[in-house]
């Protein structure tokens, strides 16, 4: 049996909400860049065949998806949350930024909030929903905007200090990337309470 990925958003419609709005993040484990948030209003009773969370898709699927979703909703927000941040405030506390600010960025703004998991302060009604990105409709969009929104940003990253590779692991701590940051050394972009980041730049300050 298919799961209903409108099961929320029709509750909600039935109750007489409008403009349901969905918000994930992605970005909480890579070593290096930002964490990033979308916020998305699709239409009412919209479906889209075959999206569901980023991390399922295909990197060519979600390119697709991505597109489509920029050209359908009603609505985009993004919130981008650099590694300085996180290092002060933590990676929790950073996502629910990335989300409040995409949440910030919605024109018109929300009557209702569906987020992937995160309890959110709202002047609207928010219900956190576990593995929302699987769930909900209005969830996975926001999951594949913030996937290739943080996705192309590795690339560029990538251009910019090609010796490590961003671009093909994204951040993530691959064997490969700690090898790279061992041999060349970490940037300024890189997440400096994150480990093995911390564990490096304290052998570094140990020599």
């Amino acid at each position: 049996m298919q799961l209903d990925l409108l099961k929320y958003e029709k509750e909600l419609y039935e109750e007489g909400y409008s403009l349901i709005a969905g918000t994930d993040e992605v970005g909480r484990g890579p070593l290096v860049g930002p964490v990033v948030a979308a916020a998305v209003i699709l239409p009412p009773n919209y479906n889209l065949e075959g999206l569901n969370d980023s991390k399922k898709l295909s990197e060519k699927k979600r390119e697709m998806f991505f597109d489509i979703i920029k050209k359908d909703a009603v609505s985009i927000g993004i919130g981008i949350v650099s590694p300085k941040i996180i290092d002060e405030i933590n990676i929790l506390e950073a996502s629910r930024l990335a989300m409040n600010q995409a949440l910030d960025e919605l024109k018109p703004k929300p009557d209702y909030i569906l987020s992937d998991a995160m309890k959110l302060e709202r002047d609207v009604p928010v219900m956190p929903i576990i593995h929302g990105d699987a769930l909900s409709l209005s969830i996975a969009a926001a999951s594949v905007i913030a996937k290739v929104t943080r996705d192309k940003m590795m690339v560029e990253y990538g251009k910019k200090h090609p010796e490590y590779e961003i671009e093909k692991h994204k951040g993530y701590p691959t064997k490969r990337h700690i090898e790279l940051v061992k041999k060349y050394g970490v940037l300024d972009e890189y997440r400096k309470t994150f480990k093995p980041i911390s564990d490096l730049l304290k052998g570094s300050n140990n020599k």
